[in-house]
């Protein structure tokens, strides 16, 4: 007997949704993946609302996943809404009529069972080992870190400063201006004080990015190699070396939005959030001397399939 499951993870920027197919020795077969840039934070997640037009770029969406979730005839559904929904006034009436209209029951998870989830994902992607390490997803809306290693989780926490709310009080100008980025790193050594006496605490050697920007920097980087195997598949695990990274990152904050979209590996939904992204990045392995760059594919809602099949 197998077992069909859709995964719909609802971020502040893309919605994602996998179904998959678990046999009786609990394997998993991946039927249908894909992300849409939905941009539910677009427009109203400085002012703690969901944008009409946002709204109903959302509800369109899910309502073509019920139809792909139908047709492979998945029996569970599992739906995780995230920052936007659970900070937005208008949340619990989305959520209402995200299961009118499409008979999808919406989980509004927090922000530390968010972070747990990814590191589910995270540990099964298996970029962990006995090393401590700091995991970091950066979300429209939130991001996430955890510090861990690949048996347990010593401190996580989810902190309001995703891509969508770096883009909407720092990019003020294109090509983004130094002082606009020394703001963006004044106010995250600020936001991320608990961050910074978490890792004096714990001193993890490892960033591990989790999805999202890190896996287009690692798109970006392997096109620049003449790689082109992550095109057709991504997988769970990469590695992007420090040198890359940078060289990635100081290209990309001298060139303007068109100039950015030429980059081959660049997706046109992150063309703008990635700078914004990338300097977070840089602020971290700056300020807590990290040496090495690991990269999951797998984040949240493979960590909800971890934990449905009790793994």
């Amino acid at each position: 007997m197998k077992n069909r499951l859709a995964l719909i993870d609802m971020g502040t920027n893309t919605f994602h949704l996998l179904v998959t197919e678990v046999n009786e020795q609990g394997q998993l077969h991946d039927l249908y993946k894909t992300k849409v840039p939905v941009r539910l934070g677009q427009g109203g997640i400085s002012n703690g609302n969901i944008a009409p037009e946002a709204y109903e770029r959302a509800l369109k969406t899910l309502k073509d996943f019920r139809k792909v979730i139908d047709e492979h005839g998945a029996e569970t559904v599992r739906a995780m809404a995230t920052s936007m929904v659970r900070n937005a006034a208008n949340g619990d009436d989305f959520v209402k009529d995200i299961y009118k209209q499409t008979d999808i029951e919406v989980e509004v998870i927090d922000g530390a069972r968010e972070a747990e989830l990814i590191y589910y994902g995270v540990r099964f992607a298996g970029v962990l080992n006995e090393q401590t390490a700091l995991i970091m997803d950066i979300g429209g809306g939130s991001v996430e870190f955890i510090v861990c290693n690949n048996q347990e989780i010593f401190w996580k926490r989810s902190f309001e400063v995703g891509a969508q709310r770096l883009m909407d009080q720092f990019f003020t100008a294109d090509p983004i201006p130094a002082e606009s980025i020394a703001a963006e790193k004044t106010y995250l050594a600020e936001k991320l004080q608990p961050l910074s006496e978490a890792v004096a605490t714990y001193k993890p050697t490892i960033l591990v990015g989790s999805s999202g920007t890190f896996d287009t920097l690692c798109d970006i980087d392997a096109l620049r190699k003449g790689d082109t195997s992550r095109q057709q598949t991504i997988p769970p695990a990469s590695e992007l070396t420090m040198d890359d990274f940078y060289s990635i990152y100081k290209d990309l904050l001298h060139k303007t939005h068109d100039e950015r979209l030429a980059i081959p590996g660049m997706l046109e939904m992150r063309v703008d959030m990635i700078l914004l992204a990338t300097i977070l990045v840089d602020f971290v392995l700056e300020n807590y001397k990290l040496k090495e760059i690991r990269v999951s594919s797998y984040a949240l809602k493979e960590g909800v399939l971890q934990q449905m099949l009790g793994k």
